[in-house]
């Protein structure tokens, strides 16, 4: 149990009232029950919070007078987040004094391991691997030879990261992700298909996020990129030679074919698929389900399969509504046209006969 006036001062907000009512929990407003605290992020939701049980929430600035007890903060969902964790039994997994290797693992001698690494029973560290400070390799997740890793990286159960992978700093690799396999590509030579050359590597930059069973295919002589503070969902595939921009947010069952790009910032909803060789620019976003087949300019929003701008698409899912209509009306002309020509046949034969 926490006084609010004490989680107040944690979350650096302005408490109205109520300075010595006790939480027991943290909660969203839907999950929320009596003695609990939950955030209210607009105006749109704060009559739900009234309505709900929630005996308290941390919420926006200016948001007006409550019957109930808020705390008013600048970021209400950051500072929820500070709160919510003193709720929560955090899971200690790494020592802060000296590195931990499980004797279950398998780590080469040539490895170099850092201060304060963590390598959990099952883990496969092969020769010339480098890890970085305070990084974690959870149970069962395999590097090959020579790849490198930064400081603060998570690595969690079943990953596989192939040879020469280089992982910057505080990077996230989710259970079992995939970097660095072959990319697809093939020659076909005497009636078969022979795997091009597969000699390339992928560079994780700092910051970035890789979802549960991501795959991230090498280059085919260079390597495939994904750019800082870029965050994958779970699902996503970036095919060889691929240079993913700076702050990406591809969702989850994206699919980009090789040697594309894209620029920083953009956006990419569900299911997304691009074609090979293609150029996203900055900032723009494609929403769920489309499928790119030519380049996108820079801030520019597509939608559909083929892909265009959510303009031209929303103008051209209106008219599909129209389309029975439209088919009636035309049945409709169709007739009337073959009644006026059958009416001026009728009156060119009079004119002959009357002559």
């Amino acid at each position: 149990m926490k006084r609010l006036e004490e989680l107040a001062a944690i979350a650096n907000g302005k408490l109205n009232h109520s300075p010595d009512l006790e939480i027991s929990g943290a909660a969203s407003i839907s999950h929320a029950v009596a003695g609990q605290i939950t955030f209210v992020t607009s105006a749109n939701h704060f009559q739900a919070f009234l309505d709900s049980d929630a005996a308290a929430a941390v919420v926006c600035e200016g948001l007006g007078h409550s019957r109930k007890p808020v705390i008013e903060v600048d970021d209400p969902e950051s500072a929820f987040f500070e709160i919510a964790i003193l709720y929560r039994n955090p899971i200690v997994r790494q020592s802060t004094v000296e590195t931990q290797i499980s004797s279950r693992a398998t780590v080469s001698p040539t490895a170099i391991i850092g201060e304060d690494v963590v390598i959990h029973a099952g883990a496969v560290i092969m020769d010339n691997v480098t890890i970085g400070d305070r990084t974690t390799i959870f149970p069962n997740a395999v590097l090959l030879e020579g790849c490198t890793i930064g400081s603060d990286v998570s690595i969690f159960p079943n990953a596989t990261l192939y040879e020469n992978t280089v992982v910057g700093n505080r990077v996230l690799i989710h259970a079992g992700a995939v970097v660095g396999c072959y990319g697809f590509g093939y020659k076909t030579r005497n009636g078969q298909h022979q795997l091009s050359a597969q000699i390339g590597n992928v560079v994780l930059e700092d910051d970035v996020e890789l979802g549960a069973c991501t795959t991230v295919d090498r280059g085919t002589y260079d390597s495939t990129i994904v750019g800082t503070g870029s965050k994958l969902d779970n699902m996503v595939m970036i095919g060889h030679n691929c240079k993913i921009g700076e702050h990406n947010l591809l969702c989850s069952q994206v699919g980009i074919a090789g040697s594309c790009t894209t620029g920083q910032y953009v956006v990419m909803g569900g299911q997304v698929g691009v074609g090979d060789h293609l150029n996203v620019g900055d900032k723009a976003m494609i929403t769920a389900k489309s499928g790119l087949m030519y380049d996108v300019e820079a801030g520019q929003r597509m939608a559909g399969t083929p892909a265009r701008t959510s303009r031209k698409q929303m103008q051209l899912f209106a008219s599909s509504d129209k389309l029975p209509q439209m088919r009636k009306d035309i049945k409709q002309l169709r007739k009337q046209i073959a009644a006026l020509e059958q009416s001026a046949n009728v009156n060119t034969d009079d004119r002959r006969e009357a002559a």
